[in-house]
């Protein structure tokens, strides 16, 4: 049966203007991006079968364009689709935090992070770089590295605070493993770069570790 002679509160797109993007299953966004489905299958059977496939919503967007083409009902033209409304996601989230106004949900901050660091297969370290009002000069990724870690040089990080003329940091990197417990090499790197900044009178607020789903706050733990 097709989906326009369903219900029309079991219609994807009918539920989401009801009730709200946040109420949909994967089935139903994913079903509302392909917009149509094939012989034999809705929308919404396709996007099941591509998430059962791929064993999930994130490995589909996170899909090389080879093997996306390669999957029944998608092709170039929804790989473009897909990169663009990634690509607008992290730019909706980068102008949240740079609208002149201090930091101040934590939630926007962790999910800009997340957006940015995820999904490297290596090591990503990178630095918010704030004003004294705690507002957003600039983001930057500074070091990159292997799957295993990336070197950091606290002498790097305070010529480019002084350059920015930062006061604040926040610092964040990734762990590829998706595990966002600190190691004790990133807690002795973080006392390390507080420690630095100091003398030049620029406070780190927080390090971020973002893993796969979630993501860890030292100072949310003490441990700054």
């Amino acid at each position: 049966m097709p989906i326009s002679d369903w219900p029309a509160q079991e219609r994807p797109r009918e539920k989401l203007l009801l009730n709200g993007a946040h109420t949909l299953s994967d089935a139903d966004l994913l079903a509302i991006f392909l917009r149509t489905g094939i012989r034999g299958k809705t929308a919404v059977d396709l996007a099941m079968d591509l998430l059962n496939g791929y064993g999930g919503l994130r490995p589909i967007l996170l899909a090389d364009q080879q093997r996306f083409c390669r999957s029944p009902g998608l092709g170039v033209a929804k790989y473009a689709l897909l990169k663009a409304t990634l690509e607008m996601s992290r730019r909706h989230l980068q102008e949240t935090l740079n609208l002149g106004e201090g930091l101040a949900s934590p939630a926007d901050t962790r999910r800009f992070l997340a957006a940015h660091l995820r999904d490297y297969p290596h090591e990503v370290f990178a630095c918010l770089f704030l004003d004294n009002r705690h507002r957003v000069i600039k983001f930057q990724e500074l070091f990159h590295g292997t799957v295993n870690g990336a070197s950091v040089y606290p002498r790097e990080i305070v010529k480019w605070a002084l350059s920015h003329n930062a006061t604040a940091v926040i610092f964040a990197h990734n762990h590829p493993s998706g595990v966002t417990e600190p190691s004790r090499a990133d807690q002795v790197l973080t006392k390390r770069l507080a420690e630095a900044l100091s003398l030049v009178e620029v406070r780190v607020l927080d390090h971020f570790i973002v893993g796969d789903g979630e993501v860890f706050s030292f100072a949310e733990r003490g441990l700054i």
